[in-house]
Formats: C-alpha cells, sequence, structure tokens
C-alpha cells in the first residue's frame, strides 16, 4: 500500500470520526439534554383540539430552554404532522425526547368542580373556565330538547341533573361527552337507598331536588337543614303552601330577566308575582330548581328530621340559625322581632 494511499484512508477515517463526533453531539445536545426552562417541578400544558404545531410552539416556548432543538425532535419524531390535544404536565429536567413523548401520549385528566349555580347559563360559564369547550358549546348542549326529553327532563328542571361534587374529566372533553358523564353521575348518585326515600317521602327525584334548592337558599348550616327540610315536608303534608321567600326571589329575577340583582328583602308586593316559582301563589313543589342544592341538602330533605313545626324565621340572636315554631302565634311572634331588628339595620331590598 502507497504512502498516499495511506494518508488517504487515515484522512478519511479522520473525517468520519469527527462527523460521527459531531453527530453524537447533535444527537445528545437536541435529544438527551434537560430543555425545562421554569423553576417549578411541573408545568401544565394544554392543546387545544384545533391547535396547529406552530402554536404549540408557541405555547411551549416560555417553557424550554432551547425552542430550535425541540422543534427539530419534534419534526424528526413526526409531531409535527400528527399533533395531540389534550392537558399534559411537564417536569422539570426533562428532555426534548421526554417531552415529545408527554404531549404526544399522556393525556393527563384533570378534576372539576362546580356548585350552586342558579342557571345552566351559570354552569356553563362555571365549566368553561375548567375545560376546553366554551360556555356557548356546553349550555347549548345543556338544553338539547332531544336529549332532555330521552333523558326524563325539561328546560326548567334540567339543572338537577347536575349534581355538586368533584369530577375527573380530560380536558380536551366534548361537550356533548361531559354532559353524557354528568347523566351518568347524576344516575349513579340516585342509587337505591336514596330511590326509595324519595318514594317514602312521596317525592319524585326532580321534586327531591326543587325542594332541595329551597332549603339550600334558606340556610347555610348544613346541621340545619334537615329540620328545615322537615318544615316544608310538613306544610306539603298538610296541603298548606311552601311560603319560601327565596322562591319570590327567583321568581321576581326570572320575571324581569335580571339574575345579577341582589334582594335582601321580600316585600308585600312581590308576594303577588305571578310565577310557578312564587311558593306563596303556587302551591306545591316549584317545576325546577331556584338553584342548584349541595349533596348535603339533598340528603336532608331525604333525611327530614321528624318534628312538628310548620313555621321558622331568622333567629336575630343567633345568626345563621332560625327559631322554628309549631303555631302561627308563636311564629308570629318570632317574626315580629326579626322585622324590628331588619328595620333597625335599614334593609329595605
Amino acid at each position: 500500500m502507497s504512502k498516499n494511499l495511506r494518508k488517504v484512508i487515515v484522512a478519511t477515517l479522520l473525517v468520519g470520526l469527527v462527523g460521527m463526533g459531531i453527530f453524537a453531539y447533535y444527537v445528545y445536545s437536541n435529544i438527551f439534554v434537560p430543555n425545562t426552562a421554569f423553576n417549578n417541578e411541573e408545568a401544565h400544558v394544554y392543546v387545544g383540539s384545533e391547535a396547529s404545531f406552530q402554536e404549540v410552539v408557541d405555547d411551549m416556548a416560555p417553557l424550554l430552554k432551547n425552542t430550535n432543538s425541540f422543534i427539530a425532535v419534534a419534526r424528526r419524531k413526526g409531531y409535527d404532522v400528527n399533533v395531540k390535544s389534550g392537558h399534559y404536565i411537564i417536569k422539570k429536567g426533562m428532555n426534548n425526547n421526554e417531552i415529545i413523548n408527554t404531549i404526544r401520549s399522556r393525556n393527563i385528566p384533570v378534576n372539576i368542580k362546580f356548585n350552586n349555580q342558579e342557571r345552566l347559563e351559570n354552569l356553563a360559564a362555571q365549566i368553561a373556565f375548567q375545560i376546553e369547550p366554551d360556555s356557548l358549546e356546553l349550555l347549548s348542549v345543556f338544553k338539547d330538547s332531544a336529549f332532555l326529553k330521552q333523558a326524563g327532563f325539561t328546560k326548567n328542571n334540567a339543572l338537577g341533573m347536575y349534581i355538586p361534587n368533584t369530577y375527573e374529566v380530560y380536558w380536551n372533553t366534548s361537550a356533548e361527552n361531559f354532559r353524557d358523564k354528568m347523566l351518568k353521575e347524576y344516575n349513579r348518585f340516585w342509587n337505591e337507598s336514596r330511590n326509595s326515600k324519595a318514594e317514602n317521602i312521596g317525592l319524585s327525584r326532580d321534586q327531591v331536588i326543587s325542594l332541595a334548592a329551597i332549603v339550600q337558599k334558606e340556610t347555610a348550616k348544613v346541621e340545619e337543614r334537615p329540620r328545615v327540610a322537615g318544615v316544608y315536608l310538613n306544610r306539603i303534608k298538610a296541603g298548606m303552601p311552601l311560603q319560601a321567600d327565596p322562591t319570590v326571589i327567583y321568581a321576581k329575577k326570572l320575571t324581569e330577566g335580571n339574575f345579577e340583582q341582589v334582594i335582601k328583602r321580600v316585600l308585600y308586593r312581590d308576594l303577588e308575582l305571578d310565577s310557578p316559582y312564587n311558593t306563596y301563589k303556587y302551591a306545591g313543589v316549584p317545576p325546577g330548581p331556584i338553584t342548584m342544592p349541595d349533596i348535603s341538602s339533598i340528603d336532608a330533605v331525604l333525611n327530614a328530621e321528624d318534628h312538628g313545626y310548620y313555621y321558622f324565621v331568622a333567629n336575630v340572636n343567633k345568626f345563621g340559625y332560625h327559631k322554628f315554631a309549631k303555631t302561627l302565634a308563636q311564629h308570629n311572634v318570632n317574626k315580629a322581632e326579626y322585622v324590628r331588628w331588619i328595620n333597625q339595620q335599614g334593609v329595605n331590598r
């Protein structure tokens, strides 16, 4: 072998080694070097259902030390043409390979919470802050007449289908899938025991929830709710109207189309409102809930206290609680005390 040939072979080998070194460095620096720029232990990434690769890059950029290396690895792994929507958790110190693997295959559910909403519109707005569909999409499926008919609800009582709790769902779930999951949760909530208790007090599920909504509005004290529920059940059994002030407030808001108004005192003229929600004017349980009752309020109706009370009014000596009475005469004494107090506070509406 000639000296020149040996030089060529050696030079070729050296070039190859340098090339392999450069390639190895490229692979290591782009794929295996940590590429997170945040200080917390983890960061949450939300990729929309219609998101493009560039939108993902733009959202990820503040979390990365080197955006270009992330793009290069994403393209090599084919993520740029196969973006996956969802909620992902990026851990501090992850490299590009780990980051790409995470955002294309590890969609993590989120825990959503809701309670005490007056209308489906309020519920849709609250849910829209927690999952991908917007409030209009959610409200549309909540009010879908075909769904309501099939599920056994009306637009008046549809709010009662949503039992306040914490639920695990995927952030990118559709509005329809979220609604359908809530129906399943509703049916799971109404187990054999609760159905039996509702039957024993002579109320349907819808009536239980509508009555629980009144109990919810009447008292914030969970321990007092079974007693308040007992008052209303006694009235129903006796054929008396419920005469619940919170229903009059709801009727006024509904009639005037203004749910933003704050009403602290019901006036005598309000009692004349012609609305099926006005329980001074119409007997029985309203056609739907005036708010979303807590589980504690629903169970308070199903497990109401067995007592002889037919009346109650706010206790001015023990705020948050009520004074209960078995007779109208005793109630009028309690009511007079409350009226004197509220007048002293200057509450006119």
